[in-house]
């Protein structure tokens, strides 16, 4: 079944890039200005963020510079607010969003999404003596998110029934920060991606901390402008021949121990 849906997709993508090929000169664009622009939030590991020597890295860096190099281009990581990244790519100055970006349907809506990547889960970080364990014990808590964040769409959303039972709702810039008001006892929870919030924590040795609570599973996208369906087309074409010949279970596996992309490609 897995190698049937493969080829299908595979078989939908072409016809899919032969109807946008009119008039559609995404793809040529990129390779006619030689560059290939990540918009992303560079505080978000493991998909994309600073190390020590305040290089952009992480999955998502690794996988795009490939995606670049089979392109022929160059490879370039613009960071944005995060808030503003819909503006960003409308108004041109990155070629896509690339960055553990959720799959929703205002996303579909705004942007040309690819299909999911990679999975998640989106979960409730508490301090551990907190005695949170369920959705109801959160009933008057102050809970975390990252401004502009899925998180932050949920429970304003399809959440915000449950939302409305906690004290406030907090917004931070970036997760690392909610997640040391976190352990400062400035809120006391963090909604956030599983992915994410546990590489945070390790690299924090914040044995204090723990995902208390799964609210609901979570794809990853990549967006790109409405009009630009062929590049979007190409990407993933080029995604599916990473996972086809090995390349995507390499950089996964160095990043997550093992292979948990869910791109088709076998």
């Amino acid at each position: 079944m897995k190698k049937l849906f493969a080829v299908l997709l595979v078989l939908m993508l072409a016809v899919c890039g032969f109807a946008a090929a009119e008039g559609d000169t995404s793809v040529e664009n990129i390779v006619e200005k030689g560059t290939f622009i990540l918009g992303l939030d560079d505080s978000f590991p493991p998909m994309g963020f600073r190390d020590e020597n305040n290089e952009i890295v992480g999955f998502d860096i690794d996988v795009a510079k490939e995606v670049a190099a089979r392109l022929g281009v160059e490879f370039i990581a613009q960071p944005i607010s995060w808030d503003a990244k819909e503006l960003e790519l409308a108004s041109g100055t990155i070629d896509c969003i690339w960055n553990g970006m959720s799959i929703t349907p205002e996303r579909e809506e705004s942007m040309a999404m690819t299909f999911p990547y990679l999975n998640n889960q989106m979960i409730f970080y508490t301090r551990a003596d907190a005695g949170i364990d369920s959705l109801e014990d959160l009933a008057g808590k102050s809970v975390a998110v990252q401004n502009g964040s899925y998180a932050e769409e949920l429970l304003g959303g399809d959440y915000a029934d449950l939302a409305a039972t906690f004290s406030e709702v907090l917004g931070f810039d970036e997760y690392l920060t909610a997640l040391m008001d976190l352990q400062n006892g400035g809120c006391d929870a963090v909604l956030m991606d599983l992915v994410v919030g546990d590489y945070r924590i390790n690299g924090m040795g914040a044995t204090d901390l723990k995902a208390a609570v799964a609210l609901t599973d979570d794809n990853y996208g990549i967006g790109f402008r409405k009009e630009d369906i062929a590049l979007r087309d190409k990407v993933e074409e080029l995604l599916i021949e990473m996972k086809k010949d090995g390349t995507l279970e390499k950089i996964s596996t160095q990043w997550f121990g093992s292979d948990i992309t869910v791109v088709p490609g076998e």
